[in-house]
């Protein structure tokens, strides 16, 4: 396995309740992806707008590497 820093923005904090400014270390499979983290916060993929990885934005296809830093952002309201 592997651990990533993660870190959830706005409406997104809600799936990281123990960690009132949305930043959590997050275990996962070696290989893992994006859509890996959404599965084990229990985030639905369809709240999520845009990931950043080590600053990069990414699909959520992408495979993460041991220590990344991953962003996750749900749509930003207004316009």
């Amino acid at each position: 396995t592997m651990m990533l820093q993660v870190r959830l923005y706005a409406t997104l904090r809600q799936y990281a309740p123990d960690s009132p400014h949305g930043a959590l270390t997050v275990d996962v499979p070696d290989g893992a992806t994006v859509s890996t983290i959404f599965e084990v916060l229990a985030i639905p993929p369809a709240e999520v707008r845009l990931v950043m990885v080590n600053s990069i934005d990414k699909e959520f296809d992408a495979v993460l590497s041991p220590g990344d830093r991953v962003g996750i952002f749900p749509p930003v309201g207004g316009g």
